[in-house]
């Protein structure tokens, strides 16, 4: 037996609401999903990555709650590595370019690599996403 997870939500902690979804909205052209609560943004914030993936971003106070008082990694450290595909080398380097300019961070630059053209760049909480074109893509 399989266990089936429809939709694979991904959650991670972060310091501030209205700016983390501008930022995933903007950059990375996620789609923002339910209705906005008092502050503007929704409860909880969510984004649709695809039909079987959502990303939900938590403040870090809430999310060492969900974890029942396990610590909560401090921004810049990573237990996971994300990852996006894209099809063309431009949309990576463009992509570096705009989480850089949205106040991100490029921790590897654009370059070929022996698995494909790809980059590393952090979110504004430290999230590492590692963009890349790979032959799958």
């Amino acid at each position: 037996m399989h266990a089936k997870a429809d939709p694979l939500v991904i959650s991670l902690p972060i310091a501030d609401r209205p700016r983390s979804m501008e930022f995933y909205r903007d950059v990375f052209g996620f789609e923002v999903i339910g209705e906005p609560a008092e502050d503007g943004v929704p409860e909880p914030l969510q984004f649709k990555l695809n039909e079987g993936t959502l990303l939900m971003l938590i403040p870090s106070g809430g999310f060492g709650w969900v974890l029942a008082g396990r610590e909560v990694a401090a921004p810049g450290v990573n237990e996971c590595l994300l990852g996006l595909s894209f099809s063309e080398e431009r949309e990576v380097t463009e992509l570096a370019e705009r989480i850089e300019r949205a106040g991100g961070t490029v921790v590897v630059e654009p370059r070929q690599q022996p698995w494909g053209f790809t980059a590393v760049c952090a979110d504004l909480d430290g999230h590492a996403w590692n963009i890349a074109v790979t032959p799958s893509a």
